[in-house]
């Protein structure tokens, strides 16, 4: 990594730069008599009292002292090359929260809060795609009594890692007090390859669940009607089952179609029958029906500590455009 200008160290960044994304070096100490420096990339979020704060493409926020640093520059806002279909943030942002839709909503500025019993973070936290229109502390305290009101924990979505996404808010949030709680990976990949996988397996496609599909979905107790509306919304929503034992699929699927994209969720298989291909066979059906919709670009969620399913999508092809994170009123 170079930041040499004629041969010298230079820390050519200044708390002007607060937002942009950033390349550090900073001295941690000695070894044997020789000098230790650590390298860090990420968005610079904060300059105050000596403290540089920056916070790398994982929502991980770094503390340096300012005193540290040898060298520092501003760098290209995201990676020059990227896997997968090309894609802004806030496309893929709206196109997610279009397959989960929440039962109720209200705009805060450019803010939209959502609610849905309770159901997946998706469809009950605050969706930040621009200015709330006031203050932030104005704009928590509006949020936070939007969610007592509802009997819901305050949750709010933010996004690290590519061109245009929330660094700055995060380090705001913790700033404040705020929690990470979840922080999940948002892939894209071609659609096509994805379709043309073959299976032994049986796969079914509704465009509706029945009781059957929820028992293997089990994200829930007891699914009330906030379930199903949130489920069963969507711009074109499919539903895909393996037939199981007892009734019980051995697999399930959830595919939303939404212009070029198709999203790819609820994958569940029977603990019993895993390593069968059976999650394989429910993206091939859906692939191949969402491609018939005219889609072509595939998008997935996934938690970024289920390494299981991760390697699945590896081998899909899907690569990460950036990771998402909710973040709990303390």
């Amino acid at each position: 990594m170079e930041f040499t200008t004629g041969g010298r160290l230079e820390v050519r960044i200044t708390p002007a730069d607060v937002g942009k994304r950033v390349s550090v070096r900073r001295l941690t100490g000695a070894v044997d008599g020789a000098e230790k420096f650590t390298d860090t990339v990420g968005v610079l979020t904060s300059w105050d009292e000596n403290v540089v704060l920056i916070t790398r493409r994982t929502g991980e926020t770094v503390r340096i002292a300012a005193s540290s640093l040898v060298a520092g520059k501003v760098v290209p806002a995201a990676p020059a090359r990227r896997r997968g279909p090309a894609a802004s943030f806030r496309e893929l942002a709206r196109v997610a929260a279009r397959a989960w839709q929440p039962v109720e909503r209200e705009a805060l500025g450019e803010w939209e809060l959502r609610a849905s019993g309770g159901f997946t973070r998706r469809a009950n936290s605050v969706l930040p795609l621009g200015d709330p229109g006031m203050p932030l502390d104005e704009a928590l305290t509006r949020v936070q009594g939007w969610y007592d009101l509802r009997g819901l924990p305050a949750y709010i979505q933010t996004a690290t890692g590519a061109e245009g996404t929330q660094e700055v808010l995060c380090a705001e949030l913790e700033a404040r007090g705020w929690r990470r709680e979840v922080t999940a990976e948002l892939r894209v990949g071609a659609l096509a390859p994805l379709a043309d996988g073959d299976s032994t397996a049986h796969v079914t496609l509704d465009r509706a669940f029945d009781e059957a599909w929820l028992r293997r979905y089990q994200r829930f107790d007891e699914p009330g009607p906030h379930v199903l509306k949130v489920l069963a919304a969507g711009p074109s929503v499919w539903f895909a089952s393996v037939a199981g034992e007892g009734g019980v699929p051995a697999a399930i699927g959830r595919c939303v179609v939404d212009g070029r994209w198709a999203g790819f969720m609820a994958v569940e298989v029977d603990p019993a029958r895993r390593r069968q291909g059976l999650a394989s066979a429910v993206m091939h059906a859906l692939a191949a029906r969402a491609l018939e919709e005219g889609a072509s670009a595939a998008w997935l969620q996934v938690e970024s500590d289920n390494e299981a399913a991760g390697a699945l999508y590896d081998g899909m092809g899907f690569a990460t455009h950036h990771r998402y994170h909710h973040f709990r009123a303390a």
